[in-house]
């Protein structure tokens, strides 16, 4: 049985955990399965948007306990290293449905997703704690989610959070029934998949680019890039196409 399924309908790439006999631990297997399948995606231009979801009652436990006493290697680490920050580099929105609890790396994940739906009632924990471990790989993207003194919090106590506090504190973006999560998240995803292309890379890269740079300087590159984007074709052709109640027709996708 594959521990990750992928499945591609039109321009969306669905990654789904299939691991739920070891509740979607992320054993090293698996981590090397999304960096590729991630990786292909970001090269594939019939890949609009990706949506990472998981089987079973629980979204992702975090490491697999059971490789924990094997000493990681330095591939293993950078591995680790690349999935865990992927949400900061990555050209295509990322979308995660949360069915169930996570833990630890699966916090991890859900922290890199630029848009996140969790179901109601699932719960969280940044648990490293308690087995001598820090969350050393997933920290920043938890800052970059949660703000530096929650993630510091979260981080030192281990503490069991709700999806309410999760959307509060804006690590997840919505709150659906459970039976109404899938729908949801396929339509959120389905729509960031259909739009321009160009568009989504060319907000995405302003997000990284601008990251870091003095409110000065974050400016200037907000004013090129804006050019940048009057002067494309497919912003000419969104305009159009509102203004005449279409469908867009993306230059960017005709090559």
């Amino acid at each position: 049985m594959s521990e990750l399924l992928i499945h591609q309908d039109g321009r969306l790439l669905t990654l789904t955990l299939n691991r739920p006999e070891k509740r979607n631990a992320l054993a090293a297997s698996l981590c090397h399965q999304l960096v590729s399948a991630l990786d292909a995606a970001e090269d594939d231009d019939s890949v609009g948007a990706v949506l990472l979801t998981a089987n079973g009652s629980v979204f992702c436990s975090g490491m697999d306990l059971d490789e924990t006493l094997a000493a990681d290697s330095t591939e293993q680490l950078r591995v680790h290293e690349h999935l865990f920050t992927v949400g900061f580099r990555y050209p295509k929105p990322l979308v995660a449905a949360v069915q169930g609890p996570a833990l630890g790396g699966g916090v991890g994940l859900i922290a890199n997703a630029h848009v996140v739906v969790a179901a109601q009632g699932v719960s969280f924990a940044l648990a490293e704690i308690r087995l001598a471990m820090w969350p050393f790989v997933i920290h920043r993207a938890l800052v970059n989610a949660l703000g530096e003194r929650r993630a510091l919090a979260l981080s030192l106590t281990g503490r069991v959070f709700s999806v309410q506090e999760a959307l509060q504190w804006g690590l997840i973006h919505e709150v659906a029934p459970a039976v109404e999560l899938e729908d949801r998240a396929l339509d959120i995803a389905g729509k960031l998949a259909a739009a321009s292309p160009e568009a989504l890379a060319r907000g995405l890269d302003f997000v990284q680019r601008s990251r870091g740079r003095s409110f000065t300087a974050g400016g200037e590159l907000a004013i090129e890039m804006r050019a940048e984007a009057f002067a494309s074709a497919d912003f000419k052709e969104g305009v159009k196409a509102f203004q005449e109640k279409r469908p867009p027709r993306w230059p960017s996708l005709e090559g």
